[in-house]
């Protein structure tokens, strides 16, 4: 998924106790966590298996029926028990058991999750692990890859991915005289005053937090953090971020930003939501997932959205990975039969099974059959080559809400974007200090 909820400080601390600990199937390294576990051992007996996967669609039945099932024959004498959380309820239910030593062995974890369970010690360092982890890990996407990593070390394996594009109304383009979506940032500029003479928004923006904010701000080439995500300070506020931002500001000094990126506290009370407002041709573009199409599909049904990159500067065009990631926990007794079934997660076999159910694949090799599956994936499939993670620290969610408010405080004109960026980077190195 795209963004999560943050441990509380409560929470935080029992896990930080419990991680001390060794033994049980809970939070601390056990005494085997560090053991290696190269693939095809002889595995055998039951693991329990954690995950959000959507019940009221295909996803469930898929990974019950035949993912499962196919990993169970191909490894005799193995049994994997499926255990489905709600997503927004994962998360706690997760801290809820390493608090009393009762994790499951493998989870489903959404990225930002990995490096707040890692730094609690409940995680296998798999590329510790492993022996092959860098095999499996070449076969995957740098961006989702890159979700798994915190100190030196990745703790789990990409499971399935996603990453958003320009998703632009066509008829909206004509009717503002543009002839064409924009492919760089300053095709966007150009265009804006066009669509705000006709009462309309050239692009729309759901949030200011990193999912929305940071492919702007990679793509001119600036960066969130230094590589070692120990600092902000010359980055966030660096010259190429702050000139990111600042194209968002003048964007809506324009008006071609509507308040949608505020949210309702901000003034955005009543605001067409993105997709709603560029079926309409409110908005001229949004950026979003793939999930956007089939509910698109449903509620316009002659409404025919095309798919383009993330608009391009001095980087390219880059954008922002989500998805899941298959992380095996320190506690589990049963860690060969963990792995191999991590294994199989990542094979062309279970990827292209739950591919079926709309799970983009994480592997490269099968970026073809995706677009086969579902034609508009051709365009995901295109970024995801370039697409990066947010960065990968256990304070991502404070941080990202520090990151939200300060970059509307800059849209709104209440400060200079270089002045808002600053206070941001004064709340967040503190915390990357902690990390």
């Amino acid at each position: 998924m795209k963004r999560t909820r943050a441990l509380t400080v409560a929470t935080a601390l029992i896990l930080g106790v419990t991680a001390c600990g060794t033994g049980g199937a809970g939070g601390g390294q056990s005494k085997k966590a560090s053991e290696k576990l190269p693939p095809g051992q002889k595995v055998s007996g039951e693991i329990t298996f954690w995950h959000a996967y959507s019940a009221g669609g295909t996803e469930v039945k898929q990974l019950e029926t035949k993912v499962i099932p196919a990993f169970e024959k191909e490894h005799p004498g193995t049994k994997v028990k499926p255990v489905t959380v709600q997503y927004d309820k994962l998360h706690q239910k997760l801290v809820t058991a390493a608090a009393g030593e009762s994790l499951p062995d493998v989870v489903r974890s959404d990225v930002v999750w990995v490096p707040e369970l890692a730094k609690l010690g409940v995680l296998v360092p798999l590329s510790d692990a492993l022996p092959d982890f860098k095999k499996l890990g070449d076969q995957t996407y740098d961006g989702a890859l890159a979700t798994n990593a915190y100190k030196g070390k990745h703790y789990g394996l990409p499971l399935d991915t996603n990453t958003k594009v320009m998703l632009y109304n066509e008829q909206a383009f004509k009717k503002a005289g543009v002839k064409s979506p924009p492919k760089t940032f300053d095709d966007l500029r150009a265009a804006a005053p066009k669509f705000a003479a006709r009462d309309t928004f050239a692009v729309a923006e759901a949030d200011a937090a990193g999912w929305n904010v940071l492919p702007y701000i990679w793509s001119n080439g600036g960066e969130m953090t230094n590589k070692e995500i120990t600092k902000s300070d010359g980055y966030l506020n660096g010259k190429k971020s702050v000139e990111a931002v600042q194209l968002l500001a003048d964007l809506y000094k324009e008006k071609a930003l509507p308040k949608l990126l505020f949210g309702n506290k901000g003034g955005a009370a009543g605001a067409t939501p993105a997709p709603e407002g560029l079926a309409k041709g409110k908005y001229g573009l949004i950026y979003d997932g793939p999930w956007t199409y089939e509910p698109m599909e449903k509620q316009f049904p002659k409404f025919k959205m095309q798919g383009a990159p993330f608009p391009s500067s001095d980087a390219g065009s880059i954008s922002v990975v989500g998805g899941e990631n298959v992380v095996v926990t320190s506690g589990s007794k049963n860690k060969k039969l963990a792995a191999e079934f991590s294994r199989f997660m990542l094979s062309p076999k279970a990827q292209m099974l739950m591919a079926e159910t709309g799970q983009i694949s994480v592997l490269k090799s099968l970026s073809d059959e995706m677009t086969k599956l579902k034609p508009h994936y051709g365009t995901y499939m295109k970024q995801l080559e370039t697409a990066r993670a947010r960065p990968a620290t256990p304070s991502w969610t404070k941080i990202d809400d520090i990151l939200r408010k300060q970059v509307q405080v800059a849209i709104r004109g209440d400060v200079s974007v270089k002045k808002a960026l600053d206070k941001a980077v004064e709340q967040i190195d503190p915390l990357l200090a902690k990390d």
